[in-house]
Order: C-alpha cells, then structure tokens, then sequence
C-alpha cells in the first residue's frame, strides 16, 4: 500500500507513519508539503491513497486570518482531492472536526453528538471544514472513495493545543476542582488503527471517531500529575463553584462541560481497537 500525507510536519502524518512502522504494515509513507504549489507537479498517480491532514488549526481566530481558514481548509482540500481522483487514487481520507457542530457543552448537563445531529459551526475553523465536506462529498465516485473523519480532540505524545497545555497545568497545580464530567477523546494511535482499517477496507462516507471510553477532565489531570509526581487534591467545594458559576465562561465549559459522541454511532465495520485503557493511553502520552 502507498499513501502520500500531506503536510510535512502535520502531527497526525507524522505519528501515523511512526504507527505504520510500529505494526510492521511494510506500507510506503510520503509527506508532501502544501504551504506552497509544489504540491500541483507532484505525481499522486502512484499512490493508492491520499491521507489529508494538513490544515489550519491552534491558531487564534480573526478578521484578518479569516480567509486563510477557508483558502487552506477548504479551498486546498478540494483541491487536493480533484487532483487525486483525476490521477486515480483510489482513497481520500480528510481529518475533519467535532467542531463542525459548534458545540463545547455544558458543566452538569449531558451534550451527545449523533449522526442525526445536524453541523451548525461557530468558528472559522469549523465552518472552513464542514464546506470542505460538502465539496468533497461531490467528488465521491465508484473509482474515488472520500472518507471523512470527524474528530474530537486528539492526544498523543508531543501533542500539541490544548491537550498540552493542559498536561503542563497538570503537573504544577496543587488542587483541581472535582467535577464528573464526560469529554469524546482520540488517542492518536486509536487514529491512525482507524485510517489504516479505511484505507484497507476501502470504506467511505462521515465517520465520528473516538476512543472507545469517554474521558473525564479530573481523570487527565489526576494520572499525568501522578506520572510527574504531582499528587492533585480534588476540591468538591470548587467542583460545586464551576458546577454554579462556571457555565459562564466558555474556557470553563470546554474544560468541565460534558460533550461526547454517541458511543453506537462510532461503530465503524469490522474495526477493533488495541487492547489498551484510558489510563494506559494517557500515560503513553507523556514526556
């Protein structure tokens, strides 16, 4: 199997490879960068699929970087893709979001996201990639399969975003409200299983992706202080304060509030994750 990844230095790419590796595959992985037009003389007729990960993405949103969401999450995408089915790759598999449904959850309240859950973005980058959807999606033919992952926040060693600035939180605070929450998470090996199992299936269509337990904030911040040797103290009377008040402030709803996907609908045909716990996924994840 031969797969071109775009983006040189994109996180999922480059731990995808390191995955293909891991498991022996015997695959051959390609990075071609797309910061420029390089890309357009690049032959893609060679590959059997095309695993679009580069994109816009942790980066502030405003006035003036509007139009780079769109021209990068979009209008490249679609671009991408018209080549690659032009010169006959058989697969498309496009790293989408959750954020396609403008959803960050509530503290206390339960907030599932289904396949019946119709995508309403707020941000930039949600929008730029729920268009991309749509364009892909026309491109879609008996010779040309377009994939399409929708995925929560992704973690996984040397991540970056927010998954890392929350495991730097985790090893310094002393004390750490105490909140039962449920937050849909992926693993970035859990990811790349995923993306090898389509592409070796030839599978097709919006896929919501997840590991397959839902993750509790409180959890994150308990097992990476533990690992660096930073016990946290769980405050009930600060879990009871965000609890009140905290639905306010939308930094506190994304870290505390619940919002999860559907566990049936992340069902994907024939696929089985490795055997190994949240907990276990956590701590691999540090460094």
């Amino acid at each position: 199997m031969r797969v071109l990844i775009t983006g040189q230095n994109s996180y999922a790419g480059t731990q995808f490879a390191k995955r293909i590796a891991e498991l022996n595959k015997g695959w051959e992985i390609e990075f071609v960068p797309v910061r420029d037009n390089a890309w357009e003389q690049k032959d893609f007729s060679r590959y059997d699929a095309i695993y679009h990960v580069a994109g816009i993405v942790h980066k502030k949103e405003t006035a003036e970087n509007k139009d780079l969401y769109f021209k990068v999450n979009r209008d490249l995408t679609y671009q991408l893709a018209l080549k690659a089915k032009s010169e006959g790759v058989k697969s498309f598999v496009f790293l989408s979001t959750m954020a396609v449904y403008g959803l960050i959850g509530k503290i206390g309240e339960d907030t599932i996201i289904s396949k019946e859950t119709a995508p309403a973005p707020t941000s930039n980058y949600g929008k730029s990639k729920l268009e991309a959807e749509v364009l892909l999606e026309e491109l879609q033919s008996s010779y040309f399969n377009i994939s399409i992952l929708r995925i929560p926040m992704i973690y996984g060693p040397n991540c970056p975003g927010n998954y890392s600035s929350l495991s730097k939180l985790a090893r310094k605070i002393p004390i750490f409200p105490k909140i039962d929450n449920k937050r849909s998470m992926i693993f970035v090996d859990h990811l790349s299983d995923i993306v090898i199992h389509i592409i070796e299936k030839e599978l097709l269509g919006v896929f919501l992706v997840k590991n397959p337990e839902d993750i509790n904030t409180i959890e994150i911040v308990s097992v990476i202080g533990e690992y660096h040797g930073n016990r946290i103290y769980k405050s009930s009377l600060l879990g009871f304060l965000f609890i009140t008040f905290g639905n306010r402030v939308t930094t506190f709803r994304k870290m505390f509030g619940n919002l999860t996907y559907k566990d049936e609908d992340c069902i994907i045909n024939e696929f089985n994750f490795i055997s190994i716990n949240t907990q276990e996924t956590i701590v691999s994840s540090q460094n």
